[in-house]
């Protein structure tokens, strides 16, 4: 199992929610909010490389392997070259926050136990946050995957052409095109019209169709050639549109 959450917003809000505590928590004590916030922003970095080395490498390289004495073993080297980076940060700030003040530092801050908790407490919150986002992520997954199947169960696209209820195997759609006023699914040998709308129809079709352009959607099984600009399918080339240029591309050179 891979830890990964591709949604960039969740790490960014935990973050800044980090700075934020870490900065009230330190200058609460410090009796300075703006040292702290400085104090702060020279430890995330460590911070953030821990947990990311944590949860992305130790994590899935070790961890999830089984190989649980690497995992000890490496996790204990990161809490030492973690605590080493932290001290000079400590430095640091003895130096230029402080102007070489130690009793005007913040007793908290120059604890290196305490740093090295609160580092290990917020790695531990990131790594279950990140399970839980996985967790929820597959979950949407296993639900997409239960649509797509019970849409190729069916195995035909049923409309209204001409008045009239017609079904036509996914297999036997080549593509569909968008006219002024209707839509024509068209197949190997014949074309139906249609007045339900492209993007209807798109929302019941399988995976094996991709929408290329406003007015193409195409089989990919039928797809001949793909290139920057075109499919060929059949015996027609298709302009693929901008808005769908990189979805399109994608999808159908899987």
């Amino acid at each position: 199992m891979k830890l990964k959450s591709t949604n960039l917003f969740y790490h960014v809000a935990y973050w800044i929610l980090v700075i934020i505590v870490l900065t009230l928590v330190f200058g609460l004590s410090w009796g300075n909010n703006l040292a702290a916030f400085y104090f702060v922003s020279m430890l995330l970095p460590i911070v953030l490389g821990t947990s990311y080395f944590f949860n992305y490498f130790l994590v899935p390289r070790f961890f999830l392997t089984k190989r649980y004495p690497r995992f000890a073993l490496f996790t204990f080297y990161t809490l030492i070259v973690s605590l080493y980076l932290e001290t000079l940060v400590l430095l640091f700030s003895f130096i230029y926050l402080t102007n070489f003040g130690y009793d005007s530092m913040s007793p908290h801050a120059t604890d290196l136990v305490l740093l090295a908790v609160i580092l290990y407490l917020l790695v531990f919150i990131g790594s279950f946050l990140l399970m839980v986002l996985q967790i929820r992520e597959k979950q949407e997954k296993i639900l997409q995957l239960e649509e797509e199947n019970k849409k190729m169960k069916t195995g035909f696209l049923e409309f209204i052409s001409n008045r009239k209820t017609v079904k036509i195997s996914y297999d036997d759609i080549v593509y569909i095109e968008s006219l002024s006023d209707q839509i024509r699914i068209n197949t190997s040998g014949e074309s139906f019209p249609s007045k339900e709308k492209i993007s209807s129809i798109a929302a019941r079709l399988p995976e094996i169709f991709v929408r290329i352009h406003r007015s193409f959607i195409v089989n990919k099984e039928k797809v001949r050639s793909v290139t920057y600009n075109e499919v060929e399918i059949g015996e027609e080339i298709l302009n693929i549109g901008r808005a769908y240029k990189n979805e399109a591309l994608k999808s159908l050179k899987k």
